[in-house]
């Protein structure tokens, strides 16, 4: 009895001693990874990297992990001239397989979501154009506008859509014109747009666009999503 209760505090100690290895392997592999990812024509300000699932051993073992969660900011990428920023992506990607040597990794499935805020949005306006949110899955948009010499501000609720699966399309539901001659035109030529979203890892595609009071939220899936390192 005393060998079998001695033989039990042995396997807690070990059982112990590897879940402590098992979980300093992971906060070293997650800081590693995270100082590591790009993406490909774009940058990024910075990355959190979250790896589930255990024992973590066997899974590199295996070269695969059953899931990683990934958080990047800062997305920047050029959009008809003009930086676009991803304020925030967060992305679930699942089945993992590691290439050989752990310089790149590819995940057979991933979903999550990327942020546009108000603020990285009107960066890519057209100059002296402010986008908001307007409410009701709706944005506000500000332009001026020069008539005759004489500036005019107006206002419009646009509806927000996604075109091709990788475009941002912004347009006026309607403009205020006051019987003016051409002012439609010419502050649809401020406030309706269209952006590229580029900068996203290769195999993520958008699926929905929605305008919310922290920005437009945009769905994204994919397969055989590439992490270079």
């Amino acid at each position: 009895m005393r060998a079998l209760r001695i033989l039990l505090v042995i396997v807690v100690v070990l059982g112990g001693i590897f879940v402590a290895v098992d979980r300093a392997a992971v906060y070293f592999a997650e800081s590693e990874v995270e100082g590591r990812i790009q993406v490909t024509g774009a940058t990024i300000g910075s990355a959190d990297v979250s790896i589930k699932g255990f024992p973590f051993l066997t899974q590199v073992a295996g070269d695969q992990l059953d899931e990683v969660d990934v958080e990047i900011t800062g997305i920047e990428t050029d959009a008809n001239g003009r930086r676009l920023r991803i304020s925030r992506m967060d992305a679930a990607l699942h089945e993992v397989k590691l290439s050989e040597g752990y310089s790149s990794a590819t995940a057979a499935r991933a979903t999550g979501t990327a942020v546009i805020s108000y603020e990285d949005l009107t960066k890519a306006a057209s100059d002296g154009v402010v986008v908001e949110y307007g409410g009701k899955n709706k944005v506000k948009v500000t332009g001026t506008v020069d008539v005759l010499g004489r500036p005019i501000s107006r206002s419009v609720l646009s509806t927000v859509t996604l075109v091709d699966g990788h475009t941002v399309r912004v347009r006026a539901d309607q403009v205020p014109g006051e019987d003016i001659p051409g002012l439609e035109g010419l502050v649809r030529k401020k406030t309706d747009f269209d952006r590229e979203v580029g900068g996203l890892p290769s195999g993520l595609k958008l699926q929905k666009i929605q305008p919310t009071a922290d920005g437009l939220e945009i769905s994204v899936t994919g397969t055989d999503v590439q992490l270079a390192g």
